[in-house]
């Protein structure tokens, strides 16, 4: 059971990951398309802060269990 916890744990982290990730390719991609962020940077900065705070996650279950 914990194996399945962990597990759990670690795909809702990658999904976080993945969907921060995703974001900043959209500013990447599209920068202008974007209305609602002006500052587009501080977004992108935003987005890696998010990802960081979720591999961190995942980098604590590779580490310690």
């Amino acid at each position: 059971m914990s194996v399945e916890i962990l597990d759990a744990i670690r795909k809702h982290a990658e999904g976080h990951v993945a969907k921060h990730k995703a974001n900043v390719d959209m500013y990447l991609a599209n920068p202008v398309g974007v209305g609602e962020h002006s500052d587009i940077i501080q977004s992108i900065e935003d987005e890696i802060s998010a990802m960081a705070v979720w591999d961190e996650k995942i980098e604590i279950i590779d580490k310690y269990f």
